[in-house]
């Protein structure tokens, strides 16, 4: 555990470390794209943060490597090369794209090519535990297949998620840590080898995402971008696949006893058929919701709009922060959720506290639908988002409206306007005063001076 926790917060320390440099050459490297309607962010943003991801995984790899415990892991397997290979071809499509904006086909062209690297140097599913009739042998085709598909579902719902400030990096991080606990249960308490490569990617994983956050919460100073989305999603990939068909069920030795002991024993056997769901449960779901929508309306499921999960939450009513936080919350309960119940799935008090935790989820969900008001005795005593809005007559100037609203009591007791349709307008790149852009744009010049 030592030199797991000793990767991890190297892998951290690098990636953070990394990011500032990272930042100031993709300001100057013009990786700052212009606002787009379905942008969140109001400031043009420098991307490429994927670079000094990038940067923190060969770090990781390369401290684990010299390690006398995980030295064993690439000894004994070339699943760490595999990840290396993979990671490596989709960080550089995912840099160029930073630049460039290459074409999606291209990207998942790129993603299955990815893939199948990490097929070719051993990175793939072997067989799979199937209920109620054991282990299942795959043939190479149909293991082949089957990693390329959950490879590429898994980069492209983690990047279909990275919509909000810190929201992919979060979520993976949460998703990687309740993976790092399952793996290392199965490698440290049934003594399977074979676990021992997840265990280290998803290390690895955490100090990604932990190393980069501080530089993208809110509000972001530089955004991953897809280099960084998809290398994040690859890497979870590729512990899912080792851990799920790599790892031999029969190795457990849990098929003893009578019917019923069994069902409760294998349950850690079927567990790693759900746990790589569970921790994309919800860009799982954000990604399938937005090809029903794009293909409902006659779009390509490629093309970009603010229908996401991230986008609902924030015209609901929720801050950026705050949805930020209820997005880590259900990704928390449903990893964390599945991680418990495979421990002891016996236990009601464990499906009592989901669905309990559930319910307290979804009135947070819903709290600015319910938004209490305070009479007006109490308005002095409560924050202003609670005090009720005062009305204003109309022939108030607009300095005392603004006024009002500057106390916090919001503006007048009227239909708010509804928004207009029209795009937002594109902030070039370089203007003064945007995140760092005075880096590169111009700069404002003097008045010449008149002579007399």
């Amino acid at each position: 555990m030592r030199e797991y926790l000793l990767t991890l917060c190297i892998t951290a320390a690098v990636t953070y470390l990394l990011t500032g440099p990272v930042r100031k050459f993709a300001i100057v490297a013009g990786a700052m794209p212009e606002i787009r309607a379905r942008d969140v962010h109001r400031e043009p943003t420098p991307r490429l943060g994927g670079i000094a991801m990038f940067f923190g995984l060969c770090t990781g790899l390369l401290v684990a490597d010299h390690l006398t415990n995980l030295n064993q892991v690439f000894e004994t397997s070339n699943e760490p090369r595999a990840l290396l290979s993979g990671a490596a071809l989709i960080w550089l499509i995912g840099v160029l794209d930073d630049k460039f904006d290459i074409d999606a086909l291209i990207k998942l062209g790129a993603q299955m090519i990815a893939a199948g690297v990490m097929v070719m140097q051993g990175l793939t599913i072997l067989w799979l535990p199937i209920p109620g009739v054991g282990t299942v042998a795959l043939t190479q085709w149909q293991g082949t297949l089957l990693t390329v598909a959950l490879v590429v579902i898994t980069i492209n719902a983690v990047n279909f998620v990275d919509g909000l400030d810190g929201l992919a990096a979060g979520m993976v991080c949460i998703a990687s840590a309740a993976f790092f606990m399952y793996a290392y249960r199965i490698w440290y308490s049934y003594g399977i080898e074979a676990a021992a490569p997840a265990t280290l990617f998803a290390a690895i994983l955490m100090g990604m995402c932990l190393g980069f956050l501080p530089h993208n919460m809110h509000p972001a100073r530089i955004f991953m971008g897809d280099s960084g989305s998809m290398l994040i999603g690859l890497v979870l990939a590729a512990g899912a696949i080792s851990v799920t068909g790599q790892v031999d069920p029969d190795v457990m030795n849990l098929f003893s006893g009578s019917e019923r002991n069994t069902v409760h024993q294998t349950v850690p056997v079927y567990i790693p058929l759900l746990l790589p769901l569970t921790i994309i449960a919800i860009p799982a779901a954000d990604l399938i919701l937005a090809i029903v929508r794009r293909t409902w309306r006659g779009q390509s499921p490629f093309a970009a709009d603010r229908g996401h999960l991230h986008h609902r939450l924030l015209e609901i009513g929720h801050s950026h922060s705050r949805s930020v936080l209820i997005m880590y919350f259900w990704s928390a309960l449903i990893a964390f959720g599945a991680l418990t119940y495979s421990v002891n799935s016996a236990s009601m008090w464990i499906v009592l506290g989901v669905v309990i935790l559930s319910a307290i989820g979804l009135v947070l969900l819903l709290l600015p639908r319910f938004t209490p008001r305070a009479p007006r005795w109490a308005e002095a005593f409560v924050p202003p988002r609670y005090r009720r809005r005062k009305v204003l007559p109309e022939t108030a100037a607009p300095e005392t409206a603004a006024a009002v609203v500057a106390e916090g009591n919001g503006p007048a007791e009227e239909e708010p306007a509804e928004e207009s349709a029209e795009p937002r307008t594109p902030v070039a790149v370089g203007v003064s005063g945007v995140n760092g852009a005075t880096a590169v744009g111009p700069r404002s010049r003097p008045a010449p001076r008149t002579t007399r």
